[in-house]
């Protein structure tokens, strides 16, 4: 079987804002300590937040998503960079196009982008305000993406909350506007309007009827059946996607005390099961990256 590529998500301040282990998107020396820290257990992708602010309310366009802050972003690439190579992969799909190709220059090699539309409702502990993001992302922004992705050379990072993103992904390949191989996460259990259930079932659907040439990953949001749809990803052939951002929590409940805890059980679990993880280089071969070069 392939080697298993972990990628770490380690920003919770906007799906868990009540994990106070969390450092704020601000203070980027603590961020990209969990980084690195995630990186060194065995995550070859660092999928990363830099700073950026949530807007308020929904704003004219109809979209309530987060501004990104160049220098900030800037900041936590090179602070990673400085002290391991993992795949470095821009987050926050979220966010308006103009403003996302605004970070194109710091050269990540991957990019996400939303394939389906963001209506997420995230408010775990109830005595807390939910943190709501608003987004339809038509075609025509996913063309433009697909665009800038060949002229750049970053890949992108397909997320799917649902199979509406598979037939999108028909249609833009008609199109000529996608190469292969494909990367795509799959997101289970994120609570909104964009949910799909965190199943055994959800996951044999999803994958059943995803394209030809293509990598997919997870994403859950369900500590309930977190771990059971991570162990039945990595015996499947698929790769994960851990940390606080998807979900803070051990076994036991616990809130862990650093995304490295939640790498090194994963990295157990794939082992237990016959599965070795790839380095950030094994998994640039897989992805169809080209081989990491100083930026």
């Amino acid at each position: 079987m392939e080697k298993l590529i972990i990628t770490g998500s380690v920003d919770s301040t906007g799906s868990y804002p009540g994990n106070s282990i969390c450092p704020p998107c601000t203070d980027v020396d603590r961020v990209a300590d969990e980084y690195v820290r995630a990186v060194n257990a065995g995550a070859a992708i660092a999928h990363i937040h830099g700073v950026r602010e949530l807007e308020k309310e929904i704003q004219p366009d109809g979209r309530r998503v987060s501004r990104l802050i160049y220098d900030g972003w800037k900041q936590l690439q090179e602070k990673i960079l400085a002290r391991c190579q993992p795949i470095m992969q821009f987050g926050i799909a979220s966010s308006r196009f103009s403003n996302k190709v605004e970070l194109l220059p710091l050269h990540p090699d991957m990019m996400s982008i939303n394939f389906t539309s963001h209506d997420e409702y995230f408010q775990p502990d109830p005595s807390r305000p939910a943190n709501e993001v608003y987004a339809v992302h038509p075609m025509d922004e996913l063309r433009a993406y697909c665009r800038v992705s060949r002229e750049t050379g970053v890949k992108l990072e397909i997320e799917a909350f649902h199979t509406g993103a598979l037939w999108k992904i028909g249609l833009l390949r008609k199109e000529g506007l996608l190469d292969d191989p494909l990367w795509i996460t799959l997101f289970l259990g994120w609570p909104g309007g964009s949910w799909t259930p965190p199943t055994q079932e959800s996951l044999v659907y999803f994958t059943r009827h995803l394209p030809q040439k293509v990598n997919w990953n997870l994403s859950c949001m369900h500590p309930p059946t977190y771990w059971a749809l991570i162990t039945a990803t990595i015996a499947s052939g698929g790769h994960v996607r851990v940390g606080w951002e998807d979900n803070p929590f051990l076994e036991n409940g616990e809130i862990a005390s650093s995304n490295a805890l939640i790498v090194e059980k994963t990295v157990r679990i794939a082992r237990e099961i016959g599965r070795e993880i790839a380095s950030p280089a094994e998994a640039r071969q897989i992805i169809g990256l080209q081989p990491h070069t100083i930026k």
